[in-house]
Formats: structure tokens, sequence, C-alpha cells
């Protein structure tokens, strides 16, 4: 960029990048260009008389609408008339953010699932020993209507709390593989019609599980996918409080032969972008139900089989989750040979 900081250069790897065409950037701004927020650039040269280059992390709108990370660095560069200008070297760091964000919410959860589980053993054998109590006395006393039904209120309250402490347990424990050859879409149809007779579905829920093209099979433990499915599902119908369609939907991957894609789609309320990224975080569940522990078990099983979750989100039009399983270890093997 030349002294006023207008771009003189744009070379093929910033087109590339930015997927700004070179005419369509030369003689602009590089703040503009570059979408440099104001509190980087508003004292860009006193920064760079102290320091030989000024350095930032910034999100990005590409030409065509994607949204990336930039990695950028400034530093002012002699001018062949002997003025002095700026050289802006930027690199696209998203994959590298992504997995900086992995690595931490890996450290969170596994640090929450250490205390989930001390809490969880130190409840659950008195609330063992009082739910056990109070069904002896529901049975042997004599009671009134009104005592009944407080007692009732108490024992469904306290196989709740247990819910709640088995989402503890089952998300602080290690996971046990049992891998076998999982036909998805029978998954998909049999976790369809446990939802369709359970108390997560209001009347004016739909379920559809559409028949793709062909068989779509993962190599992975049959509960562990009942699980994903189950917990994605649940989530789905508890965002459409006024009623909706969630799909289930299962497909080859294409970009991976032998790679299997789950789709869980609902049209609900969707999830704001700012929140987009904690929501796999433990405890984070905003429906007033469950143990906020769902999304964060579906986030450690996908992790154990190196598989890919990705959420796209419109608040007021809905959510997709789409879990990409990679191919079998056998299927890899005999591909590369």
């Amino acid at each position: 960029a030349d002294e006023h900081n207008r771009l003189l250069t744009f070379n093929r790897s910033a087109v590339l990048i930015t997927g700004y065409a070179l005419a369509r950037v030369l003689g602009k701004p590089a703040i503009e260009v570059l979408q440099l927020p104001p509190e980087f650039s508003e004292h860009l040269d006193e920064d760079l008389l102290r320091a030989r280059s000024k350095r930032i992390d910034l999100p990005f709108r590409r030409a065509d609408g994607d949204h990336i990370n930039l990695g950028l660095s400034v530093a002012q560069l002699p001018l062949p008339d002997g003025r002095r200008g700026y050289l802006y070297t930027f690199q696209d760091v998203t994959d590298l953010k992504q997995l900086e964000r992995d690595a931490q919410l890996q450290k969170r959860l596994a640090a929450v699932g250490e205390m989930a589980a001390g809490i969880a053993h130190e409840i659950r054998n008195p609330l063992a020993s009082m739910s056990g109590s109070m069904q002896i006395l529901r049975q042997e006393l004599t009671l009134s209507s009104d005592q009944a039904q407080l007692m009732d209120i108490v024992l469904r309250e306290s196989e709740r709390l247990n819910d709640t402490i088995r989402s503890f347990l089952a998300y602080a424990r290690p996971q046990r593989f049992e891998r076998q050859r999982l036909d998805l879409p029978g998954v998909l149809q049999d976790t369809a019609t446990l939802l369709r007779n359970s108390h997560e579905l209001g009347e004016s829920h739909i379920i559809e599980v559409p028949v793709g093209p062909g068989e779509v099979f993962v190599e992975a433990d049959e509960n562990q996918v009942r699980q994903i499915v189950w917990n994605l599902a649940t989530n789905g119908l508890r965002a459409m409080s006024k009623g909706g369609t969630l799909t289930l939907s299962a497909a080859p991957d294409p970009d991976h032969p032998g790679g299997a894609v789950l789709t869980v789609t609902d049209q609900g309320v969707g999830i704001a972008a700012d929140d987009l990224e904690g929501i796999f975080e433990p405890f984070r569940g905003s429906f007033g139900k469950g143990s906020g522990l769902g999304l964060s078990i579906v986030y450690r099983l996908v992790s154990d089989y190196n598989a890919a979750i990705d959420v796209q989100s419109q608040p007021g039009r809905g959510t997709t989750f789409r879990v990409t399983f990679p191919p079998a270890p056998e299927r890899r093997a005999s591909r590369a040979s």
C-alpha cells in the first residue's frame, strides 16, 4: 500500500484467500479491503515507530460471503520514490483457530467430566436409598389421595434426578467401543419410532426420515450412534416449542468414499451466531429440560470416532447438525494398498 494506505499490489495468494479480484481492490484503502477494525488502524504509524510490525487475528468476510479468520501483519515499506508505504502480509488461519477452539473445549470437557463423575457418585447412593424407602412407604401406608399424589411427585422427581445423574456418568465415563457394521438409515428409523412414542413429541411435531438411494453403513458401536441421534433429535424437538418438522437423514459422504453423513434438521428457534461456538460446552442447554450435557455427550462421542460435527443455524428458521463419519479403517487400508 502507498503512503495513504491505498493498495498498489495484490498478489495471487491474496486474491485466492479473500476472493476479491485484483481490479476490484487496486487503489482502494487497505483498511477497507482487509476489513481492519478502527482500533487497529487508528494509531498505526505511531505503533510502527515503536515496533517493526503489528499483528492481528480478525474475522474476514470473503467476496463469496464465506467467513474465515485471517492472521495479518503490517510493516512499513520504503517505496522506490523515497516515500514510505505499508506491506500487509496475511494468511487464512481458520483451520488453526478451529483446532485451538477444539483443544480448549476438550480440556474443559475433561475437567467437567471429572467433576460430574465425582458429584454423581456422591449423590447416587443416598438418592437410591431415599427413592427405595419412598416406594416402600407408598406401598405399605394408607394414604389419602392428596398424600398419594405428593408421594408420586416425589418419586417422579427422584427418577428425573436419577436420569440427570445417568447423563453425568455417561458423559464422564470412558467410552467402550464395540464396533460393528451398522446400517445408519435403520438406526434413524428406529430412533424416529421411539421419538414418536416419547414424551418429547408434541402434537404439532412431525418426524421425517427420507429414504435415499443405496446403502449407508458406518463402523461404530450401535448404542453410541443411537445416543448421538437421540440427543440431536430431542434437542431439535425441544427447539420447536410451537411445532415443526424434524428430519433425520443419512447419505454416503461424497468427498470420502466409504464415509457417511448423518444429518438432523429442525425448524426451531435457531441459534445466534455468537452462541454457535459454545453449544457443545457442558450445561449450555437453553430449553429448560435435561441436564445440559446432551450436546456435550454428542461432541465427545463424535470425537472418539475421529468424526466431525458441523452446525448451521439461522435464528427463527432452524438448525442443521451434520455428523461426518470417516471410512472404516479396513476400507482406508484397502484403498491405500
